[in-house]
């Protein structure tokens, strides 16, 4: 195809070529540097200097793009005609001695590497195919970019995005909520700092309501990074012009206002050629009376050299702080690769490995419980303080709460003390009941004890699975057969710990020993018990619910009152025949029987045989199925109180054991040996060098970032070496002028001697 359009002869790019031909391409040479990874991750999206076009639907955003490049090469139509972001890079490139003038113009795709477009309408036709793939056939939008670079001997450098047309009403397959996307893309871009914003609105539309004015003051609102063209002044109403709008009276902007003339609908069918258009706009600003004399914002050559000019100036200024980000991205970068690993090909680098997450895993298993973990949290309890609270704060307390005589009513003792003394009527209390009760309050407390192991494993199971290692993310597999190692580990070191803590309650419900010397035995009970049967506030009838009788006469520890301070009491008292015997000492409240009862019995007895006549036969009733005790006496009160006294006292002993010994049983057959065999067991069971390459499978995801990273990262190094490159060239250049210009003033110095 041959050239649609060439520049005017005095069209003003043609005596500018060199403004920005340093800084602009040095940004479009990065901009190639970190396009290839620009839409991998977040992390990489540098924000570089470039120009923003942002208008509303058919505003001539493309017509201004167009006459800036001089080429026919963007979609067209009544509807919305942009719908992906179109990132278009434009660098200057004198045509080569000998080359024919369509071969000094050419356009290049990303997305097709190596193939130049030297055809301009394929460019267009490429543009549609490449938004159908992503957007759809039906007007849908999409925020990936396409990137187009455009080299001719007749554009200036400068790096321009042209974005979706803002838009009311959606249409096609658009969303109904398609006005707040376009938005949210065009902010997207414009509200980056290093972004000079183009906003385009057509003069016969309210400059003072434009959407492209109104987005650029939501993001500059200072107005220092935008720049207003109004298109179309041609088709204003007769009578009407933009003056005020181009000398920014209406809305200002710092870097003010350019107007363009653009081709027509009926130009562009009847494909009319750009370079007509630029010489219709010439002359159209020429012959207007109030145009003429404001040439310097007028026509489409001004602004290519005030946006060539704008953006240069705004790289220099941007420029020592993209170098800075651009190496603390490479840093951080780098960083996040290192945790990535490398690469291992050998078995010894893959033992290495193995050997040293196996490690690393027992190191941070073993802090957390120390209290050493390096990452120590100051919100929350975490590690080994954990289970230093179950032991304390809810094994211990939780037993100190427990009454061993709540669930054992005055009814339930004397139904026992009744049936310990079989056809007999004690003389003593008997340590039958005693011990049977005692008994079946200490096995209560193996529920307890077994469900603060449960705590506690249920506890190491939770810090293995938060202690992880950096490296075991990259390794699934390894993590996987490393949580089942643990889990193994642990409920393996639960049986003995289990075994211990039923072996602590057995071993008291075995053996009751009454010599303990904490015990307070049963004559110190029994003189308790006289104590509070004399008080005023017992009767021989009192009942559980008008006073716990034992609980009155202890303190809040469980200790009963004078018995520290009666020790020679306690050790004179004796049980009727140490730990064997089946009676406590208890002095006998029920009055003898007297000898005058017996003899009224006789005397009874005989005066019925030598009756003349039998009196009627007394029918007792039947005894029923289920039989409970008579009523309280004084004697069985006494008997009740020295049941509790015993029973509290004896428990509260067997309590304190078990609180000491569980917790130690725990550490010990538990915690503590987990923690001694843990490393051994991880290299019987896992360091073998058939397992390593299945143990040391990377994920896919951590194989796709680290290769992204390391892509990232030598593009980042690149871009940096673009810069330190540039750096050092102009420090060059300016260091000879320097030279040259000193060794002038010498030599005329010299001269003139």
């Amino acid at each position: 195809m041959g050239r649609e359009a060439k520049p005017v002869t005095d069209n003003p790019r043609s005596s500018v070529t060199t403004i920005g031909s340093s800084l602009i391409p040095i940004i479009n040479k990065l901009q190639d540097i970190l396009a290839p990874v620009a839409a991998g991750s977040e992390s990489s999206k540098i924000s570089l200097p470039q120009v923003a076009v942002v208008g509303s639907q058919s505003s001539g955003k493309s017509s201004v793009l167009e006459a800036l490049v001089g080429r026919d090469f963007l979609p067209r139509g009544c509807d919305i005609c942009t719908r992906r972001p179109l990132v278009l890079m434009l660098e200057n490139r004198p045509a080569e001695d000998g080359t024919g003038a369509e071969e000094s113009e050419w356009g290049e795709f990303r997305h097709l590497p190596e193939k130049r477009f030297y055809d301009f309408t394929k460019i267009r036709r490429e543009i549609q195919a490449e938004t159908e793939r992503e957007a759809g056939l039906n007007k849908g939008v999409s925020d990936k970019q396409i990137r187009l670079k455009i080299t001719s001997p007749h554009v200036l450098n400068m790096t321009l995005v042209d974005l979706p047309g803002i838009t009311k009403v959606p249409v096609g397959d658009q969303p109904s909520d398609i006005e707040s996307r376009i938005r949210k893309m065009i902010m997207s871009y414009i509200s980056q700092e290093k972004c000079i914003i183009l906003a385009v609105t057509p003069a016969n539309a309210d400059l003072a309501t434009s959407d492209a004015l109104q987005l650029a003051r939501e993001a500059d609102p200072t107005g220092f990074r935008t720049i207003g063209v109004i298109t179309k002044l041609d088709i204003m109403d007769r009578g009407t012009d933009a003056g005020n709008f181009l000398l920014g009276k209406v809305v200002p902007l710092k870097l003010g206002y350019v107007g363009v003339v653009n081709r027509c609908q009926e130009d562009i069918n009847k494909n009319s050629s750009i370079a007509a258009a630029l010489a219709y706009e010439e002359k159209f600003f020429r012959d207007n009376p109030v145009y003429s004399s404001l040439s310097d914002r007028c026509g489409i050559p001004q602004l290519a050299r005030k946006l060539n000019q704008i953006l240069e100036q705004h790289i220099r200024i941007v420029l020592p702080g993209l170098k800075a980000e651009l190496n603390s991205q490479m840093h951080a970068i780098h960083a996040e690769l290192e945790t990535y690993g490398m690469v291992m090909e050998s078995k010894t680098d893959l033992g290495a490995t193995l050997l040293n997450i196996l490690s690393k895993y027992v190191e941070a298993f073993t802090a957390m419980l120390d209290g050493n973990n390096p990452e120590m949290l100051t919100k929350e309890l975490s590690g080994g303080s954990r289970i230093h609270y179950i032991f304390q704060s809810i094994f211990v307390k939780s037993l100190e709460e427990v009454d061993p005589c709540d669930d054992v009513t005055d009814d339930d003792i004397r139904t026992a003390i009744q049936n310990a003394s079989g056809s007999r009527n004690p003389l003593f209390v008997p340590e039958v009941p005693f011990e049977v009760l005692v008994r079946r309050q200490i096995a209560r407390l193996l529920d307890p004890s077994l469900q603060c192991l449960r705590f506690v494993h249920e506890e190491l199971i939770k810090i293995s699975r938060t202690c992880e290692v950096t490296e075991l993310q990259r390794f699934p597999v390894l993590r996987k057969r490393l949580d089942e190692v643990m889990v193994k580990v642990l409920r393996d070191h639960v049986e003995p710990a289990q075994r211990m803590i039923e072996n602590l309650i057995e071993m008291e419900v075995d053996y009751i020993n009454t010599s303990h010397p904490k015990f307070v035995g049963g004559n110190k009970a029994a003189e308790l018990a006289i104590h509070q049967l004399q008080s005023p506030q017992m009767s021989p009838g009192m009942t559980d619910a008008e006073g716990q009788s034992s609980q009155a006469v202890q303190d809040k520890n469980g200790q009963l009152p004078n018995q520290g301070s009666c020790p020679q009491l306690l050790n004179n008292e004796k049980p009727v025949s140490g730990g064997s015997t089946k009676t406590w000492g208890l002095p006998v409240f029920i009055g003898n029987l007297k000898s005058s009862g017996a003899s009224f019995i006789s005397r009874s007895f005989g005066e019925r045989n030598n009756s003349q006549s039998m009196p009627p036969v007394i029918q007792l009733r039947e005894p029923p199925s289920i039989l409970r005790p008579v009523e309280v006496t004084e004697h069985k009160a006494a008997e009740i109180i020295v049941t509790k006294l015993l029973l509290r006292s004896y428990y509260d002993i067997v309590r304190k054991n078990i609180q000491d010994l569980v917790p130690k049983a725990i550490m010990h057959f538990l915690v503590n040996l987990t923690k001694r065999t843990l490393h051994k067991t991880f290299i019987q069971t896992l360091y073998r060098e058939n397992l390593f390459e299945e143990l040391l499978q990377e994920q896919d995801a951590f194989v796709l970032k680290r290769k992204h990273n390391q892509e990232l990262l030598r593009v980042l190094e690149q871009s940096v070496q673009t810069l330190q490159k540039f750096e050092f060239d102009v420090s060059s250049h300016q260091m000879g002028k320097f030279r040259y210009h000193s060794f002038s003033r010498s030599f005329a110095t010299n001269s003139t001697a």
